[in-house]
């Protein structure tokens, strides 16, 4: 079947999604058993996952207010739950990413670091580095309101999650195997679904203030496309968990400076 015979939205696309990019139980919805071997196809819906995900996390945050806990209580709480309802599978492609990029001196010897499980002393420093930073900015939106930090961790969870179908379709494997390699190459058409769905609930939910924070999410996202080309050749799997990772950041940052 050529690409564009192929369904741009599928009713299981959803499911998938949250089943690839969290650890809520979605393969037991007899809905997930409709997904077939979408993979790549399904990754239009990314954005969507990213809005249940911080959707959850941020509801935790409302309630964490209501009960009168502090801001930086509360901050923690948010961003505690949104890295268990992931698995932290961001954060370890982050730290992985971070470890491969600038602890190998060459292609190859890059994508062997980043395939070994364990942690060295540039991926422990990014994890403290973001984590640290999630939490300063979701610490300082909660003071400036509640709901305007809700909202931005929302836009930054659905953009950032948009932005990997971008770096999957702008680049090509660096690998022959590993969990992207085996999603599949992303097409243009859902890239770009993905990034307009990201867009409208930006601009839904934070209004014009979205406008600046998506032009530094298209940015960092050509950023990063430009550093891994150069450096790997391609793109893995911990690359999109360290593009989720610095986009969530530089939106969190971005929507701080404007609060």
């Amino acid at each position: 079947m050529r690409e564009n015979d192929t369904p741009l939205i599928h009713i299981a696309d959803m499911p998938t999604a949250l089943g690839l990019l969290s650890r809520l139980p979605i393969a037991r919805l007899p809905i997930a058993r409709q997904s077939g071997t979408r993979g790549a196809q399904a990754a239009w819906a990314y954005p969507l996952a990213g809005l249940v995900l911080a959707g959850i996390a941020g509801l935790a945050g409302i309630v964490a207010q209501w009960f009168g806990l502090p801001a930086s209580l509360t901050a923690l709480i948010m961003l505690a739950l949104l890295v268990i309802l992931t698995g932290a599978m961001h954060e370890d492609g982050l730290a992985d990413s971070v470890d491969g990029m600038w602890g190998g001196w060459e292609p190859a010897r890059r994508l062997e670091i980043m395939k070994d499980s364990h942690i060295g002393t540039y991926g422990v420093i990014a994890l403290i580095l973001s984590l640290g930073a999630r939490w300063a900015a979701l610490y300082g939106l909660l003071d400036a309101g509640t709901t305007v930090a809700v909202a931005a961790m929302i836009v930054a969870a659905m953009a950032s999650r948009s932005a990997m179908p971008v770096v999957m379709w702008a680049l090509p494997h660096a690998r022959t195997q590993g969990l992207s390699h085996h999603v599949g190459r992303v097409a243009g058409r859902t890239a770009l679904t993905g990034a307009a769905i990201a867009g409208c609930g930006a601009l839904l939910l934070v209004g014009q203030t979205a406008i600046p924070a998506l032009i530094v999410a298209g940015a960092v996202v050509f950023g990063i496309t430009r550093l891994t080309k150069a450096k790997i050749g391609g793109q893995t799997g911990d690359i999109l968990g360290a593009t989720q990772q610095i986009v969530e950041i530089s939106l969190l940052i971005t929507f701080l400076c404007q609060s």
